[in-house]
């Protein structure tokens, strides 16, 4: 059951806040609804976070060249194969598919990180942290995924300590595109495919049940 502390009026009041201290005031009838009363919110369940954590660690590291054969072992010892999209199995397995975009996909880790509680903030205006491979599994040397999350004891956070970022990252995300459709300057000085990425995650962890809520959405199906 959701927290009484979720109150969509109560969380836009944060994010507006939270936008002005990163240089982006916007009142908060201009701002789309992410939630609408009622809802209830939660978070998928802990071992498929981590999975994803591990699959995109596991991307990040065929992006610079980690061997294919070495990548799937790792993959099919730590039992997450499944949690695999095909895309995502085509570049592992093969290299094919555009690196570059997989490596944006470094935000999207940390921002799992973050839901992990192996990182203590999110802030849309600093770009993930240079320690973030020392709180991934170890691919160069093996390290088991059961043995990672003995080493790091991830835990996730609050759902409704997530659903606020999920709303602040939905506004800044929608706040660029909408000064870009205006043919105006952008809002802030903040990385447009920061906000992206790390939205995207936060959309695919944040489970929403209510009229028209579809339930969990596959990774490479999330619609921004």
């Amino acid at each position: 059951m959701t927290s009484l502390l979720f109150d969509p009026r109560h969380i836009r009041t944060r994010t507006c806040d939270g936008l002005t201290q990163l240089g982006v005031p916007v009142r908060p009838d201009y701002l789309p609804l992410i939630f609408a009363p009622g809802e209830d919110v939660a978070l998928r369940p802990m071992r498929d976070i981590e999975s994803r954590a591990a699959i995109l660690n596991v991307v990040q590291a065929r992006v610079f060249d980690m061997p294919p054969q070495a990548a799937m072992r790792w993959l099919l010892d730590a039992h997450v194969l499944e949690a695999l999209t095909s895309d995502e199995w085509q570049f592992i397995a093969t290299g094919r598919g555009d690196a570059r975009r997989y490596s944006e996909q470094l935000e999207s880790l940390y921002t799992l990180a973050w839901m992990l509680g192996l990182v203590p903030h999110l802030d849309p205006s600093e770009y993930c942290s240079d320690s973030l491979p020392t709180l991934m599994p170890d691919l160069r040397t093996g390290e088991a995924f059961d043995k990672w999350k003995g080493r790091t004891l991830p835990s996730c956070r609050d759902a409704v300590e997530v659903a606020e970022m999920l709303d602040l990252y939905c506004c800044l995300d929608w706040l660029y595109t909408d000064a870009r459709q205006r043919g105006g300057g952008p809002p802030g000085p903040h990385d447009e495919s920061l906000i992206w990425h790390r939205r995207w995650a936060l959309e695919w962890v944040v489970v929403l049940s209510g009229p028209g809520r579809a339930g969990v959405t596959p990774w490479d199906q999330v619609r921004l």
